[in-house]
């Protein structure tokens, strides 16, 4: 008579051929339990701290870099500027070249400074050029795409530094876990190790 899945005396289903829970599995060991758990914490903290930290680092990010957007846009201007002298140009070289250049403020004050020209430029020719609050030549302002190109930057990153961080600290504490359980299983072999081998010398 076949007895496989038939009730045992508490009138339960036998457990015998049926699947046997992982968390309940009495081999299981503390170190296995703890694993089991610490993983899952891990998983939990990847799926909501991952997105919270990304999205909170761009929006910093872009915040920041929209402040320097607007106090360069404040600050910066572009003048109409004339060149001080030709600008040579070299044999098959389409590389812009600095020359000098010279303009007047809003003050009156004449003022001068270098800037790129292309090859061939001839002295006076006039120059659009991008100037300071102290009349010092510069670059153009920030614009708000690099704002949020600065955003999404930082929140990838932000977003790897998690996703690395949560693997680096999983690889760790099961470094640490199979280390002590290869200590426990050399332990536990040097005490069964004489039982087993002394029935092999009777």
């Amino acid at each position: 008579m076949n007895t496989q899945g038939s009730p045992n005396a508490s009138g339960q289903p036998s457990p015998r051929g049926e699947h046997v829970s992982a968390r309940v599995n009495p081999l299981r060991r503390p170190s296995d339990r703890f694993e089991w758990w610490f993983r899952r914490l891990l998983m939990i903290l990847l799926v909501l701290g991952l997105p919270v930290v990304a999205y909170s680092a761009g929006t910093a990010a872009h915040e920041a870099s929209m402040r320097t957007v607007r106090a360069q846009v404040a600050e910066r201007h572009r003048v109409t500027a004339r060149l001080t002298e030709d600008v040579r140009r070299e044999k098959n070289s389409l590389v812009k070249q600095p020359a000098q250049v010279r303009w007047t403020d809003g003050g009156g004050v004449v003022r001068t400074g270098a800037v790129l020209v292309k090859p061939g430029t001839a002295k006076g020719t006039a120059v659009r050029v991008w100037v300071d609050g102290n009349g010092t030549v510069t670059g153009p302002p920030a614009s708000a795409l690099n704002a949020t190109t600065n955003g999404w930057l930082m929140g990838v990153a932000a977003a790897l530094g998690v996703a690395y961080g949560t693997y680096g600290l999983w690889v760790g504490t099961r470094l640490l876990l199979d280390r002590r359980r290869y200590a426990q299983w050399d332990a536990e072999w040097e005490r069964a190790e004489p039982l087993w081998s002394a029935r092999f010398r009777r």
